[in-house]
């Protein structure tokens, strides 16, 4: 028994000595991470459709679900109506006046009539004055109603705007009762079953871009000075093989901040008390899953 302890302490102490050699050849450890984004609702009522299963691999503008819009429905379908019905009041102004136009026309002919008469020592001033009473009286007519007309359409296509507004208002009341992802990615979380009454805000699903992931890294600050951004460094995901897939990274964002390191992340330097996160970028052929650990050799 006591020689069965002493094997098992011995290997142990293997594995451990394994493991503190493999850390050491590498320069930095980390967390996988994505970029995600957590879907609310932009309307209140209640989930018609919802067609996000967790792990579905959605496409930017993608259409899901609908929460219920019959209500924004018909009250747009109410304006549209009525603004018909306003379009009807509006005055075709030339077709109101072409008659009086045309008598303007015919007292003006007959003027230039009686003018030629009067020249000719066929006709009287008295004629003429008449006549040209009668254009006034005419064109003061003509002038008065067209001003009429042009105050009722002013004040239809002024109720016309209106009602294009609310109706706009009502057209992105609906679209926002369309639930859509905002992004390409897959569904991590989904929070919220059809049939559930939802009020604007409230988490749908959590959706992240599985195929350009990051590791965020801990560098220390003498480790630091040969990083910039935009270099290449290896990234080898911790997938509990002995022999970790390699992969090419891109700095892409260092902290300007210091930050004591965190419990779950070790070091090249034990004795570091203070590191910079690092984002390293890298494309996920499939296999890198959130939460892994990562390695990080920049040589």
């Amino acid at each position: 028994m006591g020689q069965f302890r002493k094997l098992s302490v011995l290997v142990l102490l293997l594995a451990a000595a394994g493991c503190s050699g493999s850390r050491e050849s590498f320069d930095a450890c980390g967390q996988v991470e994505a970029t995600d984004v957590v879907v609310s609702a932009e309307s209140s009522g209640r989930i018609i459709s919802l067609d996000v299963p967790e792990g579905a691999k959605l496409a930017e503008g993608q259409c899901v679900g609908a929460i219920d819009s019959v209500q924004t429905y018909l009250q747009k379908m109410e304006l549209v109506r009525r603004r018909q019905n306003a379009v009807s009041r509006i005055v075709d102004i030339d077709r109101q006046l072409a008659p009086q136009k045309s008598k303007l026309d015919n007292l003006k002919l007959d003027r230039e009539r009686y003018v030629n008469l009067l020249s000719k020592d066929a006709g009287t001033q008295k004629q003429v004055d008449d006549i040209e009473s009668q254009i006034k009286v005419a064109q003061g007519e003509i002038d008065a109603q067209k001003q009429s007309y042009e105050k009722n359409n002013s004040g239809v296509e002024s109720e016309l705007a209106m009602y294009d507004v609310q109706i706009a208002q009502k057209e992105d009341m609906l679209r926002k009762c369309r639930i859509v992802s905002p992004i390409s990615g897959t569904v991590l979380t989904r929070y919220v079953e059809e049939g559930e009454t939802v009020t604007s805000g409230k988490p749908l699903f959590k959706i992240a871009d599985m195929d350009n992931i990051y590791v965020r890294a801990y560098f220390t600050t003498s480790q630091l000075a040969g990083l910039a951004l935009g270099d290449k460094v290896k990234v080898f995901p911790d997938d509990g093989t002995s022999d970790m897939k390699e992969y090419e990274g891109t700095v892409t964002w260092i902290s300007d901040q210091a930050e004591f390191t965190p419990k779950n992340i070790q070091t090249r330097d034990e004795r570091a008390d203070l590191v910079y996160a690092v984002k390293i970028a890298l494309k996920n052929d499939g296999t890198v899953r959130l939460g892994m650990y990562a390695y990080i050799k920049t040589r």
